[in-house]
């Protein structure tokens, strides 16, 4: 059966920005010094735009938040093996915004930004593995 060429070009936007936000986490952790804030606000911004993606794919219709649990409990309609995943994935909902605005509450760490990115990474992976080939990015 044939998919809809429309959905798959919007899925593969979708995923595309994931790919960019995590080429920018790799460029930000690079810099001399790193910028921690910034990395971790695109490993952030990489997984929610992975599952985005994802249930653009599904036609499941979603709202513009960045909190990663509703958008992950939405994915699972979809796909409930990615339950554990998508419940690791949460921790980076707070990433959305916490760095973005001064009177931040800690100081992240460099292992933190790696871990995020780790995890977006296995995030973006586990999505594109899901996807058949015409929906990837």
């Amino acid at each position: 059966m044939p998919h809809d060429e429309v959905r798959a070009g919007d899925t593969r936007a979708w995923l595309d920005q994931a790919a960019k936000d995590l080429r920018r986490v790799e460029i930000l952790l690079a810099t001399a010094p790193p910028d921690v804030e910034g990395a971790l606000f695109h490993s952030q911004q990489a997984a929610e735009k992975a599952l985005k993606g994802f249930l653009t794919w599904h036609d499941i219709a979603f709202r513009w938040v960045h909190e990663l649990g509703e958008i992950g409990r939405q994915c699972l309609q979809a796909d409930p093996t990615l339950t554990e995943l998508l419940q690791r994935a949460n921790s980076l909902t707070k990433y959305a915004v916490r760095f973005r605005y001064p009177g931040a509450p800690y100081q992240p760490t460099v292992e933190e930004a790696h871990a995020a990115h780790a995890l977006a990474r296995e995030v973006a992976d586990a999505i594109m593995s899901r996807l058949p080939e015409e929906a990837r990015a």
